[in-house]
């Protein structure tokens, strides 16, 4: 990452595992809390947040990993060489932090880098693998986030990049505790054609900002091809440059797309939907960046919408598909497009959307050919039987049961914690406790809060239609009709 004065971070579901022996095949959600605190971070702030994540009910939606990003050390490290977190911020040491995080349910997370010095200019972890990597482990530490600033100029190819991550990789793992390693070299070297192997995931990307769609020469590249990876990256930069590799990310190693900047001031609701969306729909780490016990309705609201996070939680382990772009209207920064993203899930479903990145609202179509391209496309679908685009299809507009301001702000208030809420949550359509029901089992039950609202029936060769709003999105479930298509349409 590229240090701009604020760090530190909360994360969701994400494991360092070596996957050959630990899988973990969802996620990493969580909170990053650098842009509220930057390095005004302390083990009380750590802290509160944790209490928020439980007491709004994030943790059991999966947002599990509260991470310590930069600026938790001393400038040197001890006589014995060891990392020594600061005595000020820190007064019980960094043990007594995560023991408390992990008596809420949560888990706890830290940072370094693979490099001389952390962004913030910390003592880092490059030459002092293994050491830092048990420090970590007797700390409790149960994921790491790893950098790549003043890397000494290892890098410029795959094979540089690879040796010096996987230094790491192979430290974590000889500790014996299960660490989720998350890197964060920027995409630099192309990680998503390596990394699966010794990474739960991987920045592939320079930094984001709080931006849909302004160019900032400061990220300079339009696609993933890129040797100044940069920072200020808007959603929109960044979905264009994962859209050719998305299908790199795998069960138990993804694709990072960097944190939500969801609640940041910076974007619209539509806009702030859309990035939520997309980051699930691609399996990006969910990772909150706004300050969680300040958190208003609306952010409350998306963030914590089980319908969208059950898209993103989905066993398939398939990210989303662009299927196609083209030309919109474009805005006061010159850009404007209009996309469809498909993505299959394990239960037959699939979760699509119709992103308007463009200037004005827009009624957006898709077919069902459009739709479900790969299936006629890619191993002999045309020749395997009836394609998807011949049947009936239901479909459940993601976004309808969103939570109404009243709600949300009661939770917030403290007026009503989430765990009484979600006493009735069984016959809810707003909330939902996947520690309870695990999202997988939720779908089966057709809980009403992950399937969101039936909207409509497509017909065979049909095509899904919605008015998208400027810089905005309509996400969808879509499940194969049952039943006679004609008698059901005449009777709506």
């Amino acid at each position: 990452m590229v240090y701009h004065t604020r760090r530190i971070v909360t994360k969701q579901l994400e494991w360092h595992v070596d996957t050959a022996t630990h899988p973990r095949y969802h996620q990493e959600s969580g909170a990053d809390l650098s842009i509220a605190y930057g390095c005004d971070i302390d083990a009380e702030t750590l802290l509160e947040t944790a209490e928020k994540m439980v007491d709004f009910g994030f943790r059991d939606l999966g947002y599990k990993y509260v991470i310590l990003d930069d600026c938790w050390s001393n400038m040197e490290r001890s006589d014995k060489g060891s990392l020594v977190a600061n005595s000020t911020k820190f007064p019980d040491g960094i043990k007594a932090v995560a023991d408390q995080i992990h008596d809420m349910g949560l888990l706890f997370g830290m940072y370094s880098s693979a490099g001389m010095y952390t962004c913030a200019r910390f003592p880092a972890s490059l030459g002092h693998e293994e050491q830092d990597a048990q420090t970590f482990a007797d700390w409790g530490v149960d994921y790491l986030k790893y950098d790549n600033c003043y890397n000494q100029g290892r890098e410029g190819n795959s094979q540089l990049t690879f040796d010096r991550y996987n230094r790491m990789s192979e430290a974590l793992n000889k500790t014996g505790r299960p660490i989720l390693y998350s890197m964060c070299n920027w995409g630099r070297d192309y990680p998503w054609n390596w990394a699966q192997t010794m990474a739960n995931s991987w920045r592939m990307s320079g930094d984001i900002y709080d931006s849909f769609d302004r160019p900032d020469d400061r990220c300079p590249c339009t696609t993933y091809d890129c040797t100044l990876p940069g920072f200020h990256c808007s959603v929109m930069n960044i979905l264009g440059k994962v859209a050719p590799m998305a299908n790199k990310g795998q069960p138990g190693a993804w694709n990072d797309l960097d944190m939500l900047e969801v609640g940041n001031g910076g974007m619209s609701d539509d806009e702030s939907k859309a990035h939520f969306s997309l980051w699930a729909m691609l399996k990006s780490p969910l990772i909150m960046g706004t300050t969680i016990p300040k958190m208003t309705a609306s952010t409350y609201s998306i963030l914590a919408n089980p319908a969208v996070i059950a898209i993103s939680q989905d066993s398939a382990g398939a990210p989303a598909v662009r299927v196609w772009k083209r030309a919109g209207d474009v805005d006061e920064y010159g850009q404007g497009e209009q996309s469809l993203w498909v993505m299959s899930l394990s239960d037959g479903d699939y979760a699509v959307s119709l992103l308007n990145a463009g200037n004005t609202s827009m009624g957006m179509s898709a077919t069902l050919e459009d739709i479900f391209i790969d299936k006629a496309t890619t191993g002999g679908g045309a020749t395997q039987g009836p394609l998807p685009s011949s049947s009936g299809w239901d479909i459940y507009d993601l976004w309808a049961n969103r939570m109404d301001d009243m709600t949300a702000n009661s939770i917030l208030q403290g007026n009503a914690t989430m765990r009484g809420a979600m006493k009735g949550a069984a016959n809810s359509t707003t909330l939902y406790n996947a520690t309870e029901t695990p999202y997988a089992d939720g779908i089966q039950m057709n809980r009403s809060a992950l399937l969101g609202v039936k909207t409509s029936m497509v017909p065979p060769m049909g095509t899904v239609s919605a008015m998208v709003p400027r810089h905005g999105i309509a996400m969808y479930r879509l499940r194969k009709h049952e039943g006679s298509w004609m008698s059901e349409r005449d009777e709506l």
